[in-house]
C-alpha cells in the first residue's frame, strides 16, 4: 500500500511539468487568432496596452476549455512514454505494481482537469466573453476623445469622411464641419456647416451629429448633375466601423449564459424556437468537452505504454491523431445537434465513448503485455526506414576497401 503511494505521488509530479508546459504552449496557439482581431482595434481605435492586456485575459476562460483536455491528454502520453522509455513500467510491474494502480494518479489527475475545465466552462467563459463585450463598449464609447481632432480627417465612421476645424470635448460642440457621405451607392453628399453637436444613439455603435445653417450638395448616380440644398438644422446618423463596434452591436448569445440560464431559457422556450437547439447543444457542451479530459486519459495512458517499441515521436503522432479525430467528430456533433438533426446527447458525447472505449481496449491489452499489431506494424516500418536512411551511405563507403583487399588476396 505504501509502494503505490509513493509511486501516485511520483506519476502525479511528473505529469505536472508537461501539462503546464503545454498548456502555455496551447494558450499561445489559441491566442494567435484573438490577437489579429484585437490588433485590428488597436489601429483602428487606438487602445492601450492596459486594454489589449484585459481583452487577452478576457479570452483566456474560452480557449482553456478546449486547452485544459489537450493539456492533460498530451501529459499523461508524454509522461508514459517517457516513462516506458526509461523501463520504469518495467521496473514497477517487476516489483508488484499493476498498471490498474498507475490508473489511479492517472483519474486523480484526469478528474482534476475535468472540474478545472468544467469551472471555465460554466463561469470562466461567461464571464470573459461578457467582460469582453463590455470593453469593447467602453472602447467604442471612449474613442471619440481619441478620434475624434481638430483639423484631421476622420474616418472612425462606416462610409463617412469627417473634418473639424475647432471641436469642444466637455461640451462636444464642433465648429467648421465637413462630412462627405458614401454610404449611398451609387451616389454621394457632401455636407458644410459652420457648427455643430454630437449626440450618442441607443447603442454603443450609433452616433448623431445635429448641425445648424447649413449646405447638402448630393451628386446624383452618374455624376450628371447635383443638387444643392440649404437647411437650418440637419441630423447625420454615424455608424462606428471596424471590430469593437461589431462586437458592441450584437445580441448576447448562448456561450454568455450561465448553466442557469441556459436551463431557465430551455424551460421557456419551444423546440420550434429557432435558438432552442443552440441553447441545448451549449448546455451539454459545458460538460462534454471537460470530460474529454477523463477520456483522453484513458487513452492516453496505454497509448504511452504500447507506442515506445514504435518510436516516441510515433507515440506523439497518433496521440495528436486521436485528438485531431476527437475534434472533428466533436465539430460534426455540434453542427448536427445544432442544426435539431441529432440530439446533443447523442452527438456531443458519442467522441467521448468512441475515444474512451478505444482506451479501455487498448489497457486491457497492456494490462496483458499483448502487443497492439498496429503498433507493431508502426515500430517496424520506422526501423526499416531508419536503416534505408542512414545504413545505403555507410554501404557505399565501405564498399570500395572491400574490393581493395578482395584484388590483393588475389595478387
Amino acid at each position: 500500500m505504501q509502494i503505490n503511494t509513493i509511486v501516485n505521488r511520483y506519476i502525479l509530479r511528473e505529469l505536472i511539468p508537461p501539462f503546464c508546459m503545454n498548456l502555455v504552449f496551447f494558450m499561445f496557439v489559441f491566442l494567435m487568432r484573438q490577437i489579429l482581431d484585437i490588433t485590428n482595434m488597436i489601429v483602428n481605435y487606438q487602445v492601450s496596452l492596459a486594454v489589449f492586456a484585459l481583452m487577452i485575459i478576457y479570452s483566456m476562460p474560452y480557449f482553456l476549455v478546449y486547452i485544459i483536455p489537450m493539456s492533460v491528454m498530451m501529459s499523461v502520453l508524454l509522461t508514459f512514454l517517457r516513462m516506458s522509455a526509461d523501463n520504469e513500467i518495467t521496473a514497477l510491474k517487476a516489483g508488484g505494481v499493476s498498471l490498474y494502480s498507475l490508473m489511479t494518479p492517472v483519474m486523480i489527475f484526469a478528474i482534476a482537469g475535468f472540474l478545472l475545465s468544467t469551472f471555465m466552462a460554466a463561469y470562466g467563459m461567461p464571464w470573459g466573453r461578457t467582460a469582453y463585450e463590455r470593453l469593447s463598449v467602453e472602447v467604442v464609447r471612449s474613442n471619440f476623445n481619441v478620434g475624434l481632432k481638430e483639423r484631421q480627417f476622420i474616418d472612425s465612421f462606416d462610409g463617412v469622411m469627417m473634418y473639424v476645424n475647432e471641436i469642444d470635448m466637455k461640451s462636444r460642440q464642433m465648429r467648421g464641419v465637413f462630412i462627405e457621405d458614401n454610404r449611398k451607392r451609387g451616389a454621394s453628399s457632401t455636407v458644410v456647416a459652420p457648427r455643430g453637436n454630437l449626440f450618442e444613439g441607443e447603442d454603443a455603435n450609433t452616433f448623431f451629429i445635429r448641425l445648424q445653417n447649413g449646405v447638402v450638395s448630393q451628386v446624383r448616380p452618374g455624376g450628371k448633375s447635383a443638387d444643392a440644398i440649404g437647411f437650418d438644422t440637419y441630423d447625420i446618423r454615424l455608424d462606428m466601423k471596424g471590430g469593437a463596434a461589431d462586437v458592441a452591436s450584437r445580441s448576447r448569445d448562448e456561450k454568455e449564459m450561465r448553466i442557469s440560464e441556459l436551463r431557465q431559457y430551455l424551460e421557456d422556450a419551444e423546440k420550434q424556437d429557432k435558438k432552442y437547439y443552440s441553447v441545448l447543444t451549449e448546455m451539454h457542451r459545458k460538460f462534454s468537452i471537460p470530460f474529454a479530459c477523463i477520456a483522453l486519459s484513458i487513452l492516453a495512458m496505454p497509448l504511452g505504454i504500447q507506442t515506445v517499441s514504435a518510436r516516441k515521436s510515433a507515440g506523439l503522432g497518433i496521440g495528436l491523431f486521436c485528438f485531431l479525430l476527437y475534434y472533428l467528430l466533436l465539430s460534426g456533433g455540434m453542427v448536427l445537434a445544432e442544426t435539431g438533426r441529432w440530439h446533443p446527447v447523442f452527438v456531443l458525447w458519442a467522441p467521448n465513448v468512441i475515444m474512451g472505449a478505444l482506451g479501455i481496449y487498448l489497457f486491457v491489452k497492456a494490462s496483458k503485455d499483448s502487443p497492439v499489431a498496429m503498433f507493431s506494424g508502426i515500430g517496424r516500418g520506422l526501423d526499416r526506414l531508419r536503416r534505408m536512411l542512414s545504413v545505403g551511405p555507410e554501404d557505399g563507403r565501405s564498399g570500395g576497401p572491400s574490393r581493395g583487399s578482395g584484388g590483393t588476396s588475389a595478387s
